[in-house]
């Protein structure tokens, strides 16, 4: 991971183990990462994502995917 996927990724995640179980979620929501993927993976869009999640941004939601692509991406080619 480059130093600028660290610092995006920095400023769109944050981890506190007193909330949601320490589960990994949109900066400033109670909203886990992992419901994303999980919506995406059983067919749902990113709208319908944001309109059960009104506290993340779209721009959240569609630079996690790059970020998460990009990582992705470079596992395989590494």
């Amino acid at each position: 991971m480059t130093a600028e996927q660290r610092a995006k990724l920095e400023r769109l995640i944050w981890v506190d183990p007193d909330r949601m179980s320490g589960a990994p979620c949109f900066w400033g929501t109670r909203v886990p990462v992992q419901l994303l993927l999980d919506q995406l993976r059983h067919g749902g869009t990113i709208d319908e994502f944001l309109e059960g999640c009104p506290t993340v941004a779209r721009e959240q939601a569609e630079l996690f995917l790059e970020l998460a692509g990009e990582r992705l991406l470079e596992c395989v080619f590494s």
